[in-house]
This record gives structure tokens, sequence and C-alpha cells, in this order.
């Protein structure tokens, strides 16, 4: 699909014209990135490099797929939601989804976590430039820390920072999220060594979700929170 005739479920133009740019960026970057590899067997899965993770990824959009924003706006909008939360801010593709949808229920916040500040300026303007950045707020930091006081419950939950802490941070974020809350996380089927851990843990019904892995970039997992109740394990 060309990006003239990319579908936006959002339906200001403003917001469309900022994702439609932030969309090119990341595409070239991944189409950059797959002709500089070397053709060769489909290798093993392999551990998450989580010490090498923050440099590399500095300057790396690692954002959501369009049809995964897309998504992730009709959730919000369907839920009336007015407070989101998301782990993974990097330039604001999904904060800026999110930011659209708590705008178009009525009002509400997005909070991000970005642990690179110089992302998180980029991204505060991307919310700037789409007439957003009131609905939004992104606190620089390490997501264990930043997000560990959300202040009140939450409609709905991005889960799309470094996978080897997914988990720990869906623990973190659990109780902090309204009976009937969703949550979504990215990176199923590109991390399945670390998102098997992640995906086990909230199809588990004693945790308190029911939980479905979506088709989506390889695996997109879609969580509903259904116990107000929350054991830790």
């Amino acid at each position: 699909m060309s990006l003239s005739k990319a579908h936006s479920a959002i339906p200001d133009p403003k917001v469309q014209a900022v994702l439609d740019r932030l969309h090119k960026n990341a595409e070239a970057e991944m189409d950059a990135f797959i002709q500089d590899q070397e053709p060769r067997p489909q290798p093993e899965p392999q551990p998450f490099d989580a010490e090498g993770a923050v440099d590399f990824f500095r300057d790396k959009y690692i954002s959501l797929e369009r049809e995964q924003g897309n998504l992730l706006y009709l959730l919000a909008r369907s839920l009336g939601a007015r407070r989101s939360v998301e782990f993974g801010t990097s330039f604001g593709v999904s904060t800026t989804y999110l930011a659209a949808a708590m705008r178009d229920n009525g009002g509400g916040l997005v909070i991000g976590s970005e642990i690179q500040p110089s992302k998180a300026a980029v991204a505060r303007e991307n919310l700037k430039e789409a007439g957003l950045a009131d609905f939004a707020e992104i606190r620089v930091g390490d997501a264990r820390e930043t997000l560990s006081d959300l202040g009140e419950l939450v409609d709905i939950v991005l889960i799309d920072g470094f996978p080897n802490l997914n988990l720990t941070i869906l623990k973190l974020l659990a109780p902090q999220v309204r009976l009937g809350g969703l949550v979504m996380a990215d990176n199923v089927g590109s991390f399945p060594l670390e998102m098997g851990d992640y995906v086990a843990w909230v199809q588990n019904l004693s945790n308190g979700f029911t939980s479905t892995t979506l088709p989506l970039r390889g695996g997109t997992e879609l969580s509903i929170k259904i116990v107000d109740s929350f054991n830790g394990n």
C-alpha cells in the first residue's frame, strides 16, 4: 500500500500528516536495515542483548506499524479511555495514536516512558506538531521508576519497550489497570525467547487477564483485565 493511500483510523488530517511522516521514516529505516543484512539461513532465536540495547536503539524508531497503531486507537476509542500508559515512547508514534484517542474521547492523558532524553524531546515536538501536546506526558528515565505510580487507574496500556523488561513492566502496571482495561504488547513474534514468559503469564487466568496473540507483525498480544486482583508472581 502506498503512503498516499495508507488508511488512518484517525480522522484529523493534521494528526494523519504527522503519522504519515513518522511511519515513512520508520519504514525507510527498516528497509535499510534489511538491505544491510547478508543473506543467510534463518538463525535460531537469540537472547536479547540488553546491555547493548540502549546504545543500539538510541536513534531507532522501533515503532508500531500502521495496522497496530490503528488498532490501538480504535481500542482506546471503544473503551472511552481517558487515561493510558505506554512503555517505550521512542519518537512518539504510539504516543500520537493514544493521545489522539484521549482527545477524541473528550479529553484525557497518555503517560509515556522513554529512557533516552533526546528521543523524548523529539516525541514532544511531534506531539506538538500534531496538536496533541496537551494530552501527553512523557516521563524520562527507567520505566521501573517512572511508571511505578500513575496516580490513578488507567484504561489501556501499550507494552513496547525492551523485551527483557516487558513482563516486569506488565506486573508493575497490572494493579494500576482498571477492571475491563486492555493491555496491548508488541514484539511477541520478534522476540520469542523473552516474550514467551510474558505470553505465558498474561494467558494464565490466575493472573487476572484473558489474552490472545493476534497475527500483527508476527505476534501482538492483546489482553483484558477480568479480575480486580493481582498475585504478583
